[in-house]
């Protein structure tokens, strides 16, 4: 008997269907949805999650953001490095069990997860100094933006409460520190205003 398909295997289905084309979220989500509620008879979840997974598994190559594509000469299994149980817990011990981003821990509930700092996907290694702790709300952050658009999003996200709470010195802080961006045309995709 013939396995029913999972929402990943329409995902890759559907990017087979136009070898070496770049497809950006548009030119796929609308067709892959229809796909899974007449083949699954669902809604699918979180169809991103199927294509960032592929593309770790190898069988899509990542054009820029949002933008992928199936490379049927490119398919390969590429070796991903997981954390072993003592890296974890080294990691968490040298965070002191807090997320190195908001601080909030075990004591808060907070689910902690250890990252890593260069994704595996991109070659990051599971060595001590490539791993971090993050709840689980700044990981799923990061796992949508890369390191430098998750910090401007933060930063932004300080200046604006700064400046409503009328905080001059944190308002200079963060000016100075988005202008670095500027300077350096670093996510310029992602805006703000001075």
């Amino acid at each position: 008997m013939k396995r029913r398909p999972s929402q990943m295997d329409l995902v890759l289905a559907h990017f087979q269907n136009y070898p070496n084309i770049a497809l950006s979220h548009s030119d796929w989500i609308d067709q892959v949805t229809a796909q899974c509620e007449r083949i699954l008879g669902s809604t699918p979840r979180d169809l991103w999650r199927a294509v960032r997974k592929l593309h770790q598994n190898g069988y899509l190559v990542k054009v820029s953001k949002g933008v992928y594509m199936y490379d049927p000469d490119y398919v390969h299994s590429p070796v991903l490095e997981d954390f072993t149980q003592a890296q974890k817990r080294e990691i968490l011990e040298r965070d002191g069990y807090r997320c190195v981003i908001c601080g909030r821990g075990k004591r808060e509930g907070v689910e902690l997860h250890v990252d890593h700092i260069r994704p595996k996907d991109v070659g990051g290694s599971a060595t001590i100094n490539n791993g971090q702790t993050l709840c689980a709300q700044r990981n799923f952050v990061k796992k949508n933006l890369n390191a430098t658009e998750t910090g401007k999003k933060q930063i932004i996200g300080l200046y604006e409460l700064s400046k409503s709470e009328q905080i001059p010195e944190k308002v200079a802080f963060c000016r100075e520190i988005l202008e670095v961006y500027e300077k350096h045309d670093v996510n310029g995709h992602i805006e703000w205003e001075p």
